[in-house]
């Protein structure tokens, strides 16, 4: 049987943000939140009967509005307008003796929003699934083609010392080619120089 469900808010960034949601934990969980905003005062559950109808109509789906408008919450939201010249939109100051409650639900709202929060859970669970999927997917491609290029490397590495190696072993036999040139150069050239002497 699907838990009831309450509805929370928070601000993160330029929004204000409400859901209603079966649990604090859920409703970190639908916002993306990294910390837990209930303990550091930044979240709060909410009985704000506009706040709790939005909530409620869309159960599971993360609602907005411009940060500290008091304005409508909706799926989307513009930012806020930050135009400090214009006149200040004057708020509506509600007696404390006629705050409302929060509205009250019947059993079969009750299931039908707690359906649609856990069909809307599903739907961002299998969200997540699908992106870590083409992030896990990305990431094998990028290791493939870096295995690709560091195969291609190491067989270019390996052709190199194979060719250094031979041009060594080259390089090598030339110098005793020289060496011996060199020195049957001179036993010639002492013979030559004898000879010449003895004829002169």
């Amino acid at each position: 049987m699907p838990r009831k469900l309450k509805t929370y808010q928070t601000s993160i960034g330029f929004y204000d943000l409400a859901i209603a949601a079966p649990s604090m934990k859920a409703a970190l969980e639908a916002w993306g939140a990294g910390s837990n905003l209930f303990h550091q005062g930044h979240a709060k559950e909410t009985d704000d009967p506009d706040v709790v109808a939005a909530a409620m109509a869309k159960a599971g789906v993360v609602l907005k509005r411009p940060a500290g408008s008091g304005g409508r919450f909706a799926e989307h939201a513009g930012l806020p307008d930050l135009d400090d010249e214009g006149p200040k939109p004057k708020k509506r100051n509600r007696p404390a003796s006629k705050r409302q409650g929060a509205p009250k639900t019947s059993v079969g709202n009750s299931r039908k929003a707690a359906a649609d929060f856990e069909r809307e859970q599903k739907r961002r669970d299998a969200e997540r699934r699908k992106e870590k999927a083409a992030r896990e997917k990305e990431r094998a491609k990028r290791e493939k083609l870096l295995a690709k290029a560091q195969s291609a490397l190491d067989d270019a590495q390996r052709e190199h010392e194979e060719r250094s190696a031979k041009l060594e072993t080259e390089r090598q036999a030339i110098e005793k080619r020289i060496e011996a040139e060199n020195a049957r150069w001179q036993s010639e050239r002492e013979e030559l120089k004898d000879a010449l002497r003895r004829t002169r």
